[in-house]
């Protein structure tokens, strides 16, 4: 069974800075692609970064230049940096793992508030 735990959400004024982990129990991250997908109320979910098994990093365009995504293999955790935040990233943050066909697994999401 796989399990996704996120961390690292807060409440931060426009223009600072989080880091949010992820922690994978049940498989290791390294061998598929794990993403960070985001939602905010009244609106759609919106993937935001995408980190492939062979390192492809892909970046939503509300995101690019801003956030960044990474793995630390050796402790099986998935990072987002997020700088420069802006109202608009307010949003309930999940890291989810890519399976063969679709999103498979999902955490149960960390809250990021900016004013």
């Amino acid at each position: 069974h796989v399990q996704l735990v996120e961390s690292g959400g807060g409440s931060v004024e426009a223009g600072g800075s989080l880091r949010l982990s992820c922690t994978a129990s049940g498989a290791k991250m390294e061998q598929n692609c794990m993403a960070w997908f985001r939602q905010a109320p009244g609106k759609e979910r919106e993937g935001v970064a995408l980190l492939s098994a062979n390192d492809y990093i892909f970046y939503g365009d509300a995101v690019t230049g801003r956030f960044s995504i990474s793995r630390d293999n050796a402790k099986n955790t998935l990072y987002l940096e997020l700088n420069s935040l802006k109202t608009e990233d307010t949003a309930m943050y999940y890291c989810v793992r890519g399976g063969e066909s679709h999103f498979d697994y999902w955490g149960q999401g960390t809250q990021v508030t900016v004013s």
